[in-house]
């Protein structure tokens, strides 16, 4: 951890002393500060948007390029709504499962990289946003350099599946061989661009569908019968990339053994993220 983050975590009379006079007095034990990142155009914004109507922070959901005349959350400059592009950082936060989240939208065009550097500077963690349709970009390896040189845990969503020519498969390919990272799925999608449907959380052995107008109702199903054995390939991939790491995990993936307790996926990914 940087300072930064030290002091963000610790409890200094000065922060809560900040937080007292000004906002909602919050633990630094349950705040988060993450940041969203990527290469221009692979839905940063929307996806903040997104965030925010379903931690309940927003009511409705509104559009990048303010189509429907409000645009999105995130874009506050009548040229950011015009031109469909971030071109400052942006912050908000919202509360989930028992969280703050304090959330940063960043830029993704190169001329903003600046705005970019600031924030990666506060963060304790990133989501690393890549195109489903496009892959690594050149400005994702920008991205990526940034965050390994602040030292900036991060997951990676991969977006846009419901895009043509959507290959998440592809998406990581790209991450392992273009930015060396050891990444695993952690999710197996069910259906591909105008045919996507949900997605398999291999950890839980899960399938996960979203209903509603705007897919607000999260159902939980058994594993499509036509994915099982996809699932537990895609599952012995993460425990090959958590094995490398941890020990535990390693006598599991030595006996080929995909039935691993939740808990202790949950901990050796967390860990292994953080560090």
């Amino acid at each position: 951890m940087n300072g930064v983050h030290a002091a963000m975590r610790s409890p200094a009379a000065s922060f809560y002393g900040f937080n007292r006079r000004f906002f909602t007095l919050v633990d630094p034990q349950i705040m988060r500060n993450i940041g969203i990142s990527a290469h221009i155009d692979s839905g940063k914004t929307t996806t903040s948007e997104r965030i925010l109507f379903y931690t309940g922070k927003i009511d409705a959901i509104h559009e990048v390029k303010g189509s429907d005349n409000v645009g999105a959350t995130m874009d506050s400059m009548e040229l950011e709504r015009e031109k469909g592009i971030t071109i400052k950082s942006a912050a908000t936060h919202c509360e989930w499962k028992g969280h703050h989240i304090n959330i940063i939208d960043t830029p993704g065009h190169v001329d903003f990289t600046v705005e970019v550097e600031r924030a990666l500077r506060v963060l304790d963690g990133a989501i690393l946003l890549v195109c489903g349709a496009s892959g690594v970009q050149p400005q994702t390896l920008t991205v990526d350099k940034q965050m390994k040189r602040y030292s900036v845990p991060r997951v990676i969503f991969i977006n846009k599946l419901d895009r043509a020519g959507a290959d998440p498969w592809f998406c990581i390919e790209g991450l392992r061989d273009r930015l060396g990272l050891n990444c695993a799925a952690v999710q197996v999608n069910i259906g591909i661009e105008n045919g996507l449907q949900g997605m398999v959380d291999i950890i839980r052995n899960k399938a996960i569908y979203f209903d509603g107008e705007k897919g607000e109702t999260v159902v939980e199903k058994e594993v499509p019968e036509d994915l099982v054995e996809m699932c537990k390939e895609k599952k012995l991939e993460l425990l090959a990339a958590l094995a490398e790491h941890d020990p535990t995990i390693e006598e599991y993936y030595l006996n080929e053994d995909v039935n691993v307790p939740v808990d202790i996926i949950k901990k050796s990914i967390r860990k292994l993220t953080i560090e």
